[in-house]
């Protein structure tokens, strides 16, 4: 099963390396990224298998909400499908 991560922010230093590493954490593998530094912000999208999460989805996507505030981004982790239901026109 594949989730999509969007993370909005103010940009810093290791925003990227800390969402890695909290996907690492719970065997979460990274498979597309795409980022942009715009005037400032950092945005983020990224395509990620969470079929081997330790976790089930909603507590990982809970996990990254967290550790986004402490990073002062927003960040949000949708199951690949209603992401595709969300944003289809």
């Amino acid at each position: 099963m594949e989730a999509v991560i969007t993370v909005v922010g103010k940009d810093a230093v290791g925003i990227l390396a800390k969402v890695c590493t909290a996907c690492a954490d719970e065997d979460v593998n990274v498979e597309e990224v795409t980022q942009r530094i715009l005037r400032g912000t950092f945005a983020m999208i990224m395509i990620v298998d969470v079929t081997k999460c330790k976790s089930e989805i909603t507590a990982f996507a809970k996990r990254l909400d967290e550790l986004g505030k402490t990073m002062g981004v927003e960040i949000r982790c949708t199951r690949q499908e209603l992401y595709d239901t969300m944003h289809r026109v």
